[in-house]
This record gives C-alpha cells, structure tokens and sequence, in this order.
C-alpha cells in the first residue's frame, strides 16, 4: 500500500477520545444494570459473541467474577440458532457483543436467551442493529464507522462498556477511576518505541502471546490482530498454560509476547517469562513495570487490571508497522471482510 497512514492506524489513534465519550454517556446503563444484579438476584451473567467480541467478553468474564464472584459463561450461539435448542436462563443477565449488532447467530441467541428468562443487554457499535432494537438494555460503544477490517477501536470500547457494568455491580471504586483515566492514558502512549519488536515479529513466521486474568482476552485480540493483519501464526495462551504443553514450542529465538500489568498475577508471570527466556525465547514484555529482556514501558492507569488495553494500543501499532514490513496491507486482508454473518 502507498506510505499514507492505515485506516487500522487512524482508527486505532482515534481510541482515547471514544473511551472519553463512552465514559461521559454510560453512566446510567452502568447504574441500571448494578441495580438489576441487586433487585432481581441475578446469578449468573452469559454472553455471546464471536471474533473481537468474543474477546472482549473474555476480558469482562475475568473482571466481573474477580469484582463480583458472579459466574460468567460463554454461550456458542449455534446452541440456538443451529440447533435450535431452548435456554434455562432465569435468574441471568444475556449479554451480547457486536459491533454490528446484525449477525443471525447472536440474533437468535439474544431471542432464546429472553425466551429462557434472561434480562438481555445489547452492547455494539451500530445503535439501530437489529440485536440493539431487541435488547432490554443497551451501551452504545459510539466509536463510530471503522472501515478497516482489523477492530481496533471499537473492541477497545467494547471492553470499557464491560468493565463498567462490573466497576458498577462491585463498587470498586479502583476500576471505576482506571476507566475514568484510561484515556489519559491510552494518549501517553503516542510516540513509544516499538521497532526493536517490529524486527523481531517482521522476521518470525510464528510466536506465542500471554497473559494472564483480564489480560489473557487482550492476547486472545493480540493474537488474532497477528494472523489476520500479519500473516503471522499467533497462539493466545494464559502464562499458567504456556509452562505445559506449549512450551514443548519454545526453543532458540522463539518470540514470546506477553501483557504484564501491576496486579496479583505480576509476579508469578514474570517467572513464567524468565523460564522461558531461559530456554532462548525472544521476550516482548508490555508493562507499566521494569521487565527484563526486551520491553515497552508503558503509562498505567491505577488499577492494574485493565492495563493491559493500554498495552494493545501499543500492540496495535506495532502489529500494523509488521504487515506494512512484510509488503501487506493491514487495513484489507485478501480473506476476510468487515462484517462477517454466521448462522
């Protein structure tokens, strides 16, 4: 492609002034959806998504049973739209994810989710989707048009969406103030160095990425950004998995990148990296601490737990300076579109 930024690039700068407005209008969708936790005793929280949204839903699974001790679960949507079979969900919140709000699957998992008792929750990108229209609740992302296949700031915004309904239903006041200076954030990392890491991805054919609790669906979304703008054979796996079999992978040279933020599993991670740097992996470490090896200081928000959106911005920008490296274009991979339908 010509030397003019990428779309991917554009959008993904645009990401601490969505987080701002986000943060400015769901206010109220937070506070509603805390007090039905409290007054209809919900139990449990399902979700629904696929792709980046998948992920995202990951990101709020940890956050919310670590804030609340509320189980979450994924539901395939094929369960209702495939083979069409009815969901005991009374006593349960159905959130789905999209940033379309438009694909048949989760269509159909929101209407049999409803159907078994749920209060639904509709969080997505386009305000009139039909999964919103739908919905007993919606949080509006409001990131606006993304024309780059790659989500970049709407899957950003997905996570702050979540991650609110949890800051809310808990009362951590901790969350609530990293959201609120996540922006801030997000905008400080404008500038950082990441070319000693871009050589490194531009020349590997494969690499593994890790983290662990809310970050390990940041490197589920890292890992996908690798393979669907890079050509990269990305693996997601949480750092208490990569110390079993994968690890049989990791020899001379083999390049592991890993989110690292200040939280309860900091310490424990770091001696996953130095057993594997032990073995000849060539470590990217993203973290708002000192980490040995190759590293990116990064600006923190307070509250560990969601440092590592922080991390992905960075993340974004350099996964997107190795498809350009490697002659692609990261904002059209020739196999995918930017909405996919399933059924």
């Amino acid at each position: 492609m010509s030397g003019s930024q990428s779309l991917m690039l554009s959008e993904a700068g645009e990401s601490p002034q969505v987080i701002a407005r986000l943060l400015e209008r769901a206010g109220p969708q937070w506070a509603q959806l805390a007090e039905a936790i409290r007054t209809r005793g919900i139990s449990l929280i399902s979700t629904a998504a696929r792709g980046s949204s998948d992920h995202a839903a990951t990101v709020f699974k940890y956050l919310m049973e670590i804030e609340t001790g509320l189980p979450v679960v994924s539901i395939g949507p094929s369960i209702a739209s495939v083979y069409k079979r009815p969901l005991k969900l009374g006593n349960a919140m159905h959130i789905t994810v999209s940033q379309s709000g438009a694909s048949p699957d989760i269509l159909a998992m929101q209407a049999a989710a409803k159907a078994g008792g749920a209060l639904t929750v509709a969080v997505v990108n386009v305000e009139d989707s039909p999964v919103a229209q739908a919905a007993d609740v919606v949080l509006a992302l409001g990131a606006g048009p993304e024309r780059s296949v790659a989500a970049t700031k709407s899957f950003i915004a997905s996570v702050v969406a979540l991650a609110g309904i949890a800051a809310a239903a808990s009362g951590d006041d901790q969350l609530m103030q990293g959201l609120k200076r996540l922006p801030e954030a997000l905008s400080a990392t404008e500038g950082l160095d990441f070319q000693p890491a871009l050589r490194l991805l531009a020349e590997t054919r494969s690499f593994y990425i890790g983290a662990r609790g809310p970050g390990y669906g940041i490197a589920l979304e890292a890992a996908l950004k690798g393979k669907e703008v890079a050509g990269l054979h990305a693996e997601a796996f949480s750092l208490a998995e990569l110390i079993h079999g994968p690890l049989q992978l990791v020899g001379a040279g083999f390049p592991v990148l890993a989110f690292l933020p200040d939280d309860p599993g900091l310490s424990g991670n770091l001696a996953t990296l130095k057993r594997v740097q032990a073995l000849g992996a060539q470590t990217i470490a993203l973290s708002s601490v000192e980490v040995p090896g190759l590293a990116m200081r990064l600006p923190g928000t307070g509250c560990g737990l969601i440092d590592p959106l922080v991390g992905l911005l960075v993340y974004y920008r350099l996964i997107e300076g190795v498809a350009r490296a490697k002659g692609l274009d990261p904002d059209h991979p020739e196999k995918l579109s930017k909405v996919t339908e399933t059924l």
